[in-house]
């Protein structure tokens, strides 16, 4: 073991356990199945929904099992005293950020938005690129622009705006009238 403290040993012993049994309790539930009755219902030949059981329970044991390892090893890994107060340093803390619906536009998201509300600008079926006529078409990262708004929920798949989309625009005619 890395550490000399018995309380992070016995917590990556823990993660070990009920991992093995949470594994071992879902390889004796595949085992219990009647896969046979099932199978006749769906209408699938009992020997091969038999072998995807047992496939699947073995997946699942064995990915149990890694799971217990990685929680194991990270409780092992001792941590200098000038760490445990903070986030580990691998650890990135916007990992789960997003862009938020109530964004302001940017200039060029704006003139996005107003293009495709107006109908100057659609998007493409199915190539999410922009496309206008010469004049007034979209310049720049059409595509980027596109995958910008849809990030926001500010437009459709089909590149008709949301609700949040028009509320968008709104801020966004707002925040440049004088």
């Amino acid at each position: 073991m890395w550490s000399d403290d018995p309380d992070r040993d016995n917590l990556a012993e823990t993660f070990r356990s009920i991992a093995r049994e949470v594994g071992e309790s879902i390889e004796r539930l595949a085992a219990q199945a009647d896969v046979d009755d099932f199978a006749g219902y769906v209408g699938v030949d009992p020997e091969r929904a038999r072998e995807w059981v047992e496939n699947t329970a073995s997946w699942l044991g064995s990915q149990l099992e890694q799971f217990g390892e990685e929680m194991a090893s990270r409780a092992e890994r001792p941590q200098p005293q000038s760490e445990r107060s903070q986030p580990a340093a691998e650890e990135d803390p916007l990992r789960g950020a997003a862009p938020h619906p109530l964004d302001l536009p940017t200039e060029e998201q704006g003139i996005a938005l107003a293009a495709l509300e107006s109908g100057r600008w659609m998007v493409e079926p199915g190539s999410h690129r922009l496309i206008g006529d010469l004049d007034s078409g979209p310049r720049g990262d059409a595509l980027g622009i596109v995958q910008e708004l849809r990030a926001r929920d500010w437009i459709t798949a089909e590149g008709r705006l949301t609700l949040a989309g028009q509320r968008a625009l709104g801020r966004w005619l707002d925040a440049s009238s004088p």
